[in-house]
């Protein structure tokens, strides 16, 4: 479990509160002190957070591409930097828990839908200036050599 540990945060995460609450309903030999739940509870927190994580880096990432994308008069350092900064953390993300590539897509994909939105409100933009569905795959997103083209 230690090498799960280090290799996979959020799939250490989930098979230790999965095993906590085997436990407390075996009750073998356990201190009737410990709330066994909330602890079990707490741990699944970790893999939750890192899949928060993970989804609002994706959004930070998606909305500056975006942004890059549909309006390249207005691109500044700052948000190379963002995109950039963004792409890092992520990579670092996904090395510290692989288990999360497993649902990566999907995470993807709800994490455009909220920066299609965020893109219309920084820019001023129509929302319909964004494509419903993402103009960039997964897997240009987070090419650190991958820079959006002007919208025509």
């Amino acid at each position: 479990m230690s090498t799960l540990y280090e290799e996979d945060l959020a799939a250490w995460a989930q098979a230790q509160a999965k095993a906590l609450r085997e436990a407390a309903r075996a009750r073998w030999n356990l201190p009737a002190e410990i709330d066994w739940e909330n602890v079990a509870e707490e741990i699944e927190a970790l893999a939750r957070s890192e899949r928060r994580e993970l989804r609002s880096r994706l959004f930070r990432l998606l909305t500056h591409l975006l942004k890059w994308r549909h309006q390249p008069g207005k691109r500044t350092r700052s948000w190379r930097l963002t995109i950039d900064g963004q792409r890092r953390e992520i990579g670092v993300v996904l090395e510290e828990s692989p288990s999360l590539r497993t649902s990566l897509t999907e995470t993807f994909a709800r994490a455009y839908q909220a920066a299609r939105e965020r893109a219309a409100l920084e820019t001023g933009l129509p929302l319909a200036t964004f494509p419903e569905t993402c103009p960039f795959s997964l897997e240009e997103a987070l090419d650190p050599s991958f820079w959006p083209e002007p919208a025509r």
